[in-house]
Order: C-alpha cells, then sequence, then structure tokens
C-alpha cells in the first residue's frame, strides 16, 4: 500500500516513516524545499517538494491510497497567530481536499490534545471532553481545535477520516526539539534550576507512530483517540530523568506568577523593541493548569502500546547526548 506522508521530517513523522517502511509500506513524503531533511537520510521513501497550501498538491497525491497528514506549524508565540491559521486550519482544509480530489481512500489526521483541552479543576479527561475554544489558551491550541473541526466537516462531506491526538511524546530524533524535548534538553544542560507545578501526559514516540497505522488498520472514521499513557508532574519526570542520568533534579518550586510575569514582559515589552523572546506567555499560562489525559480508549479499540516511559526517556537523553 502506498502512503503520503506530511509532516515526516518532524519527531512523530520520522518515527512513523521509519514504522511503515518497517510494516512493508511504500511512503512518499511531501517536504517544503527549505526542510531540514536529517531525519530522512538513508531512508527509502520517495520525496517531493510542496506546500500545505499548494493549490495543486492533489498531484502529488495521485497513486497513493493512504494519507496521513502530520504536518502543523508549532508556535507559543503570540505573534505567530497568522501563520498558525494558515498552516494548521487552511492547511489542513486543503490537504483533505486534495485526498478527496486524489481518490485517496483513508485519511489519518493527527491533531493533539491540545485541540481538547483541559478540565478547569485538573482532573483527567479523555476523547468526550471538549474545552469551549474560547476557553483553549493559545492560538495554537486554538488552530489545532479548528484543524480538527475541518477534518470533521471532511467526514461530513463524506471522506473517510480517523483523529489521533497525541499527548506528549518522548523518545530519538525530537530534532527541533519539542516542547517535551526541550525539557530533557535543558535539563541535561542545567538549564532548570526551578520548576512549576504541572504536569503532562507522557508516551514513547515510537507507540504514538504504531497509534498512527493502528488508527489506519482499526479506527472508526470521524473517531478521534488520544495517543497517550502516563499522566505525571513535571517534578515526577525530573526526577526520573535525574535517575536515568545521575544529575540532580531541580527542588525548588516557584510561584505560577514569577514565571507569568517574566514571560509577559518579555513578549509584550522586550519582544516589540527588538529583543528575541525567550520563555512564550502562553507556554507558561498552559502550565498553570495540569494536561492530563485518559487514553483508555485507544488501547481498547486500537490496541495503542504501552510502552514503559523509562525506556523512551533514556533513548530521548542518549539521542540528545550523540
Amino acid at each position: 500500500m502506498r502512503t503520503f506522508v506530511t509532516g515526516a521530517t518532524g519527531f512523530i513523522g520520522a518515527n512513523l516513516v521509519r514504522l511503515l517502511l518497517q510494516e512493508g509500506y511504500t511512503v512518499r513524503s511531501l517536504v517544503r524545499p527549505t526542510s531540514r531533511l536529517d531525519n530522512l537520510q538513508n531512508l527509502d521513501i520517495e520525496i517531493v517538494n510542496g506546500d500545505l497550501n499548494d493549490p495543486d498538491l492533489w498531484r502529488q497525491m495521485v497513486g497513493c491510497q493512504v494519507l496521513f497528514h502530520l504536518a502543523a506549524h508549532y508556535s507559543l508565540w503570540q505573534a505567530d497567530k497568522e501563520m498558525l491559521y494558515r498552516y494548521n486550519v487552511l492547511g489542513t482544509r486543503n490537504v483533505l481536499a486534495a485526498a478527496r480530489q486524489a481518490g485517496i481512500d483513508r485519511t489519518v489526521y493527527t491533531s493533539s490534545v491540545a485541540a481538547i483541552g483541559v478540565d478547569a479543576c485538573g482532573k483527567i479527561v479523555d476523547e468526550t471532553h471538549q474545552s469551549p475554544e474560547k476557553e483553549l489558551i493559545g492560538y495554537y491550541k486554538k488552530s489545532k481545535f479548528l484543524a480538527e473541526q475541518e477534518a470533521m466537516q471532511a467526514v461530513k462531506d463524506g471522506q473517510d477520516v480517523v483523529i489521533v491526538n497525541p499527548s506528549s511524546p518522548i523518545g530519538p530524533l525530537d530534532i527541533k526539539p519539542t516542547p517535551t524535548g526541550d525539557i530533557i534538553l535543558r535539563f541535561l544542560r542545567r538549564q532548570m534550576p526551578f520548576y512549576m507545578d504541572t504536569g503532562l501526559n507522557f508516551i514513547d514516540v515510537r507507540d504514538v507512530a504504531w497509534g498512527h497505522l493502528l488508527a489506519l488498520q482499526r479506527g472508526k472514521t470521524g473517531e478521534r483517540y488520544i495517543l497517550g499513557h502516563e499522566n505525571l508532574t513535571l517534578k515526577q519526570i525530573l526526577d526520573r530523568l535525574s535517575e536515568i542520568t545521575g544529575y540532580s533534579a531541580p527542588k525548588l518550586k516557584v510561584p505560577a506568577w514569577l514565571p507569568l510575569s517574566v514571560a509577559w514582559i518579555d513578549e509584550q515589552i522586550l519582544a516589540p523593541l527588538g529583543k528575541p523572546p525567550a520563555i512564550p506567555l502562553d507556554g507558561v499560562r498552559m502550565a498553570t493548569k495540569p494536561m492530563y489525559y485518559d487514553a483508555s480508549k485507544a488501547v481498547r479499540e486500537l490496541g495503542l502500546p504501552q510502552s514503559p516511559l523509562a525506556g523512551a526517556l533514556k533513548d530521548a537523553v542518549d539521542w540528545f547526548l550523540l
């Protein structure tokens, strides 16, 4: 079966492409001419250049039976509002239209738990939860919510689309890095003297890749599946990194008002004066509430693997230290 993959150069995409090849699928990957190709080196795939919003994108998909649409723009900077909408919302609309025109049989769309939102009291939520758009913090979360609506509209129009919502993946090939990878990298560089009282759902990135393939094989049209595993506080994940590396984990917890104040000054005052901001305000705002999720639906209906995080953390550490 020939697959068309957007976002193959990214963290999840690179792991998915390797899994598809391992399982006997043929891969055609859409990449921008300016994309770094480090994650695709020496892989037996077909690479085509293009953009998510290309009007003739469907021509690149002709001959493929399956689409994995992972590509998205990630940014927590408020200044990137228009770019987030252009790539995540309009790009998804165009990709799905192209898939329909090219005769793609089934699409797996990569959304995010960001589109689902969080419980106001920090409780664990599943796919049935939906925070109102106005309560989603930051333009990135809003863009992923709106992009998911594009996928649901495509289903209503007759397309076969399955939605997956990864949480926070951990593992190798985190080239950018992602926010989770940034936590690990900053820990390794001894740049985390403090921590906030927050929490996330973590999962081995290779399990996320399997979740995509299983969604293709077993997912129900129009359904969304949280691809997650273990809910941990930030302190717990830092302690686990300490056990793996022997480096001391930060012991001092800072109140939320402190990083919020720094981020607000950084992004609202210094950035317009020409100083590149270091801390995104929306990122700190997100961290004020735990982001905990229940992935039991994907485990039950798809057979999503739940590999121990110890292996993913060690592999991520080893990869960053290469």
